[in-house]
């Protein structure tokens, strides 16, 4: 597919020469595209109505009017919002063969991306101290973990994500773009277009390194500092059913923590190689479209109160009470 003409500088405001960029998608081969077409429609539709079915479940389950799920329900929100921000623009290319983004609509798409995935990143770690709580200070959990302490947590989150992401937004603007424009990838993010830029990357680089350690490094401290105390407080459980029970409760979320971060780690912590590879690709989809769609079965699969509030949305028999 030629895209010389397109790979041309034109010129532009701001102090860069490309007006667009051009989104490559997956595949180049004609023939793969309906397939990449209807697999990612499915998995748009199956994310987007399987946090939705879960957002209804927490409505109508009383059992489910706890903190832990409060957080789930903000989760399920983000994780629609997510895949909203990368997957239907890149439906709509695959359906007019128009692979160019407007410079502006990049940026936008990179700050939505940014701060939807910064408040699912602190979120996680609300939830980590809602089962410290629960496990080791049951005695003040309920007043420690109020429903003004959850709207306060779930604020915070909003508020550092969206510093974050309008930091990477404007430290991204002042670099200059004079061409190539081909992104080898199906939505805008900082790694692609640090290597699309013509101006010296480092600070930004330095500036991603340096806030990422601060809005990734810490949550993730304050996470495993949480589960190492609850680790401690199940092994002193005498009763081996005791202790699986207790810990039950936090196998979903330590499944969704591992996910997220291991994908999000691959993803960023390669700044430095000379060309994005089809496992930049992979880990993309995986953060985009995988994680938000495992989301729901992981949380609802062995937790027979989620099923069964599920089930009732289903089958129409629900009552809010």
């Amino acid at each position: 597919m030629p895209y010389q003409k397109l790979m041309q500088p034109e010129p532009g405001a701001n102090g860069t020469a490309i007006t667009e960029f051009v989104l490559l998608g997956l595949v180049e081969t004609l023939e793969l595209l309906p397939v990449v077409f209807v697999l990612f429609l499915f998995a748009y539709l199956v994310t987007v109505g399987g946090n939705l079915s879960i957002l209804a479940a927490i409505l109508v389950e009383p059992k489910l009017h706890t903190p832990m799920y409060f957080f789930l329900g903000n989760l399920s929100v983000l994780d629609i919002g997510c895949i909203t921000v990368t997957v239907p623009s890149m439906l709509s290319r695959l359906l007019t063969h128009k692979h160019a983004i407007p410079y502006e609509a990049c940026l936008t798409q990179l700050f939505f991306f940014h701060l939807l995935v910064g408040v699912d990143c602190f979120l996680l770690t609300a939830m980590a101290y809602d089962r410290f709580l629960a496990i080791c200070r049951p005695l003040t959990y309920s007043t420690r973990m109020s429903q003004a302490v959850q709207r306060i947590l779930v604020a915070v989150s909003w508020a550092c994500a969206f510093t974050n992401a309008l930091t990477h937004t404007v430290a991204i603007s002042t670099l200059n773009f004079c061409g190539p424009n081909v992104i080898h990838h199906f939505y805008c993010d900082l790694p692609q277009l640090f290597q699309l830029s013509c101006s010296s990357t480092q600070l930004n680089e330095q500036l991603l390194f340096a806030v990422g350690f601060i809005m990734a490094g810490t949550p993730m401290a304050l996470i495993v500092t949480s589960y190492a105390h609850v680790a401690a407080a199940v092994l002193r459980i005498r009763s081996v059913e005791g202790r699986k029970k207790t810990f039950s409760t936090c196998g979903s979320h330590l499944a969704v923590v591992a996910l997220f971060y291991g994908s999000g780690i691959f993803n960023y912590m390669r700044l430095g190689s000379a060309k994005l590879s089809d496992k930049d690709k992979a880990v993309g989809i995986f953060n985009t479209v995988i994680n938000p769609m495992l989301n729901p079965v992981i949380y609802s699969l062995r937790n027979p109160h989620v099923q069964g509030a599920l089930w009732r949305v289903v089958m129409g028999k629900w009552s809010l009470t």
